[in-house]
């Protein structure tokens, strides 16, 4: 089934459907799939497809080098995207989960380790439903939380055509912070022969902002002369 033809409406319709819930088309991490993908759809979606905009900016942050390195394998277009039957399967098992209300209560207490919260108990009995709800919460604080990343592009201007930049590259990603990964980078004409550090990244929402980045960069006030914020995409 796959997307059909990405150069149309439909098509990127049904791609922007598919990631609503999805930062790559496969997985948790770039592969060649997304390349493969990428390559055609050709051309940045308008937004009206939010999510796949949001996708196609991300993965046009890489540099073809760096998309090579993807994992994975590549593939027919028309094997990507939602599967033949997926829809037929998905309404099954979410018909699957309607069930009566009791016994949806029945089948949730016992997931819950058996904890019997009512009836008469006595002092041995109640000790042992203490320790039960207490490996519970132990068990529930232990689910990892789901961490919510953006995909930033700054652009770093210098002061002048004798800044250089190389150096100035080298100068921003030589900032570490936790939650914080550098990406593509590329030099864009400004004015003249000046030319800006356009450069991506990928942050972790709590704990890294832009008003940090713009104020570690703004440290090397010698190359520096100002940092914008080309665009801001959430994962």
């Amino acid at each position: 089934m796959g997307f059909g033809d990405l150069q149309s409406a439909d098509g990127l319709r049904l791609l922007n459907t598919f990631l609503a819930d999805k930062s790559y088309i496969e997985g948790y991490r770039p592969t060649q799939g997304d390349v493969v993908v990428f390559e055609a759809v050709k051309k940045t979606p308008s937004n009206e497809f939010e999510n796949a905009l949001r996708w196609y900016n991300h993965i046009g942050s890489f540099s073809d080098a760096e998309k090579k390195k993807f994992q994975g394998e590549r593939q027919s277009i028309d094997n990507y995207g939602r599967k033949p039957g997926q829809d037929r399967q998905e309404k099954h098992e979410f018909k699957s989960l309607s069930v009566n209300p009791a016994e949806k209560a029945k089948a949730a207490a016992a997931d819950d380790d058996d904890v019997d919260l009512f009836g008469d108990e006595n002092e041995e009995e109640s000790e042992q439903t203490k320790q039960r709800l207490a490996a519970y919460a132990e068990k529930k604080a232990k689910k990892p939380a789901i961490v919510a990343k953006s995909t930033i592009v700054l652009d770093v201007k210098p002061w002048d055509d004798e800044t250089n930049m190389e150096e100035l590259e080298r100068n921003v990603r030589s900032i570490e912070l936790d939650g914080l990964l550098w990406g593509a980078s590329r030099l864009v004409p400004l004015a003249y022969t000046i030319k800006k550090l356009q450069i991506s990244c990928v942050v972790e929402d709590d704990k890294v902002g832009t008003d940090i980045l713009e104020e570690r960069i703004m440290e090397f006030e010698d190359q520096v002369q100002s940092v914008d914020i080309a665009s801001f995409q959430k994962i």
